[in-house]
């Protein structure tokens, strides 16, 4: 396995450390990441980690003043901060650390209220697939998917290891508004929507379990790294339950 590392605009660099979207790949971004995180590099700002990669967003102005009142001459901000990137994930560059991490996070079982008002495109996804509703609920449900990275929207989970059996296509006209805790399915992914905003991915169901706090440190309740296991619940339960918050 070998990293590649880039700028990508003017106040960021990015290191890429594979082409797939499996655990393997997950593995080497996680551990590559916690590597970084303990350097302290000057000017750092913060690393965002993706399905093969690490961007690395920084601050030229601070490199400079640091440099200057440490007596350092740079020619710039970035080639300095990329030597020491460089120097970091030099065994990645080379090919001779394969070593992943062996980490597997959390287990966060998410309650799910399937079809109906909570998951108008079910129907359509069975009927896409050539299954019932059941058996989508059903194999939607049976596995335990890997939070590969949040994004899209703040805490939103993009979820690896769906069944390629009830994949399908998102809409060609995205929804104006998707409700907080949608379950919705995009390709061969899934994922859920931690806020109301617009979108296009298939909602299949929801969760009554809030997953964003932007009051608390850790606003998310889903993070990188965690695995996901969804709970199949009753419209009479949903209803029942209300709004769940975590503390």
């Amino acid at each position: 396995m070998k990293a590649e590392i880039m700028a990508l605009g003017e106040k960021s660099i990015i290191i890429t450390l594979g082409d797939d979207i499996d655990e393997q790949t997950h593995n080497r971004v996680v551990h590559l990441l916690a590597e970084l995180e303990g350097h302290k590099l000057q000017g750092v700002i913060e690393y965002v980690p993706a399905y093969c990669t690490i961007t690395v967003h920084y601050d030229p102005w601070h490199i400079w003043k640091w440099a200057r009142s440490n007596n350092m001459q740079l020619s710039s901000p970035r080639v300095w901060l990329q030597k020491q990137l460089e120097a970091i994930i030099e065994p990645y560059i080379e090919g001779k650390n394969e070593e992943s991490s062996n980490s597997r996070g959390r287990i966060v079982e998410i309650p799910v209220c399937y079809g109906g008002s909570y998951g108008p495109d079910l129907v359509d996804v069975a009927r896409h697939n050539e299954l019932t509703p059941e058996e989508v609920i059903a194999i939607h449900s049976s596995g335990t998917y890997l939070v590969h990275m949040l994004g899209f929207a703040p805490g939103f989970p993009y979820l690896g290891g769906m069944n390629k059996a009830i994949a399908m296509p998102r809409k060609a006209i995205p929804r104006a508004s998707i409700e907080a805790g949608s379950v919705g399915i995009a390709g061969a992914q899934t994922g859920i929507y931690p806020i109301s905003t617009p979108g296009g991915w298939r909602i299949i169901g929801r969760t009554p379990l809030k997953l964003f706090h932007p009051e608390f440190e850790i606003p998310t309740l889903i993070e990188t790294g965690d695995r996901i296991k969804f709970i199949p619940i009753t419209h009479e339960q949903f209803a029942s339950i209300g709004e769940l918050h975590w503390t």
